[in-house]
């Protein structure tokens, strides 16, 4: 919904706006940025009297439409914020019926994670208000994003290093924005950005640690593979957690074999995956360190780890560390 993003950007531009809006999607950090934006445009900082903020999915919606109702004070509008109610995907009816003939001085911002398009309220903002969707943005916007960055800083960045940025980060612009503040400090008497200084301040993500530990499982190294998971652990990260995620390298690299033997590749295996080209080219070399049998072998693994902690058979902290002791030995 590019088109819809252009015209939420004129409609800030303008000045003119719309009595309702719906900004959804799974990407929170233009979500939440252009909720923001709106709000700053339609209500001053100070205004608590016009201005009401609600979250939940436990909110009254009849106490949310008389205060739509109620005439602003001393202003042009009444601002109302909705977010993470799931109205769109449940129980909107009522906000729909109101939405229909909205008071004339109150401006409506829904924001959700995810929608339901054949909701009434979806299709009720859709038809008289602004449906804007923020989908998690794909690499090339990224890298563009990430260089305007750099260029703003007076700084050069060439693709490889930004690439390497991104397998540090991973794909979820808050976080891409938090590592590049800590870069930018890092780097603040540097003209160029190098994989160096990338290396030496940004966090690695909890699956790109996961991703180095399989690895480890692939080629045996029990030892190395074993500190890792401490590692994990003493940086409070759930055993649970770290088995999910093992599980999930496994199924992505089964997922990626089985459409190799297709003859599916590169960016097409991109897309079924749903992962960004330069992660899957990982996985694909990972992955050639495996024979199918074993990784079904290994899912299965995981399945017993997750069942030996359910059913109080093992500690979750135990499990997960048989599991990888077994799957490297």
């Amino acid at each position: 919904m590019r088109g819809s993003m252009q015209q939420l950007i004129q409609d800030l531009k303008n000045g003119s706006f719309k009595q309702v809006y719906l900004l959804y999607g799974e990407e929170d950090y233009l979500r939440k940025q252009y909720r923001d934006k709106l709000k700053e445009a339609l209500v001053s900082p100070d205004d608590t009297m016009n201005y009401h903020y609600y979250e939940g999915k436990d909110i009254n919606i009849g106490e949310v439409i008389d205060q739509a109702e109620t005439l602003p004070f001393f202003a042009e509008r009444r601002v109302i914020v909705l977010e993470n109610t799931g109205l769109c995907k449940a129980g909107g009816d009522s906000l729909a019926e109101y939405l229909k003939q909205p008071a004339q001085s109150v401006i409506i911002i829904l924001v959700e994670t995810q929608v339901d398009k054949r909701s009434r309220l979806f299709k009720t903002i859709k038809e008289t208000g602004r449906v804007c969707e923020f989908a998690r943005q794909n690499e090339a916007t990224l890298k563009k994003w990430i260089y305007s960055l750099a260029k703003k800083e007076g700084k050069s960045i060439d693709e490889q290093t930004i690439t390497f940025f991104l397998e540090k980060t991973g794909t979820e612009m808050a976080n891409i924005r938090t590592e590049w503040e800590k870069l930018m400090c890092y780097t603040i008497r540097d003209n160029v950005i190098t994989k160096s200084a990338i290396e030496n301040i940004c966090t690695q993500r909890v699956s790109n640690r996961i991703f180095d530990m399989v690895s480890s499982i692939a080629d045996k190294r029990q030892k190395e593979a074993l500190d890792m998971y401490h590692d994990l652990l003493t940086l409070k990260e759930p055993p649970m957690g770290i088995l999910a995620l093992i599980a999930r390298q496994f199924n992505l690299m089964l997922q990626v074999k089985e459409l190799q033997l297709k003859n599916i590749h590169g960016r097409q295996i991109a897309d079924k995956v749903g992962l960004p080209p330069f992660i899957v080219q990982k996985y694909e070399k990972q992955a050639s360190r495996f024979k199918i049998s074993e990784l079904k072998e290994a899912l299965a693994s995981c399945v017993k780890a997750d069942e030996a902690v359910k059913t109080g058979r093992l500690n979750d902290v135990l499990s997960v560390e048989l599991l990888i002791i077994e799957r490297s030995r």
